[in-house]
């Protein structure tokens, strides 16, 4: 973990009870080993709907759809929730757990290749408030030149998973072989995100590290 344990737990201990629904959710994706967002993220992501009050959200990369589910908990009325999935394994419970979720009239799944449904939704003159992107790390880059275009202007883009366990820091050469293309993306996609005159981001410590980004400008 980023954080001493200890305190990862007591701050999670504060956080009050998620309706019993995404409770159950969670148990059972951890359950059968399904990677969901953490609980302090959640925590920054249910205060940054409620903050933002988007009109319209996009996430890339749907899994099971908790983090779907939970942002459509805490969005206001009116907003309309589209996430992309692609995994099949993973469809099938995202179709049964988004169904079933409160707000279910106000998601849609698309079940696609996350750059062509991002394509798709460009040729389509899509725009979003606010973009949250948790899916194949090695394709951030990839992501991030179709989905900004898509990004109104003073909305935010949430990037999950940027500091990899701490191990963004490391060398390269302290990187097992395997994962080093996916250690180099990722930095390279911190160094664009910060970079960027159009934009303006922060990096935090919190879960497997989040950028949470400004879009200032066209």
């Amino acid at each position: 973990m980023i954080i001493e344990e200890r305190m990862a737990d007591y701050i999670a201990s504060l956080e009050s009870e998620m309706p019993q629904y995404l409770a159950e959710l969670e148990k059972t994706a951890l359950e059968n080993g399904v990677p969901i967002i953490r609980k302090d993220s959640q925590a920054l992501l249910r205060f940054l709907v409620e903050l933002l009050k988007p009109e319209s959200i996009l996430e890339i990369g749907t899994a099971v759809g908790f983090s779907a589910a939970l942002m459509s908990e805490y969005m206001p009325e009116g907003c309309h929730l589209t996430t992309i999935e692609k995994v099949e394994m993973r469809l099938v419970e995202a179709r049964r757990n988004l169904a079933a979720v409160r707000r279910a009239k106000d998601i849609t799944l698309i079940e696609d290749d996350a750059l062509n449904a991002l394509k798709v939704l460009r040729e389509q003159g899509r725009s979003f408030d606010f973009i949250f992107m948790d899916a194949a790390k090695a394709q951030y880059m990839n992501f991030l030149e179709n989905a900004l275009p898509m990004l109104k202007t003073g909305g935010v883009l949430v990037t999950d998973n940027v500091l990899q366990e701490g191990s963004i820091i490391d060398s390269k050469f302290a990187i097992e072989r395997r994962d080093r293309t996916i250690h180099m993306r990722m930095r390279d996609y911190l160094y664009e995100i910060k970079h960027d005159p159009k934009l303006t981001t922060s990096v935090i410590a919190v879960g497997d590290g989040m950028a949470l980004t400004l879009k200032k400008q066209d």
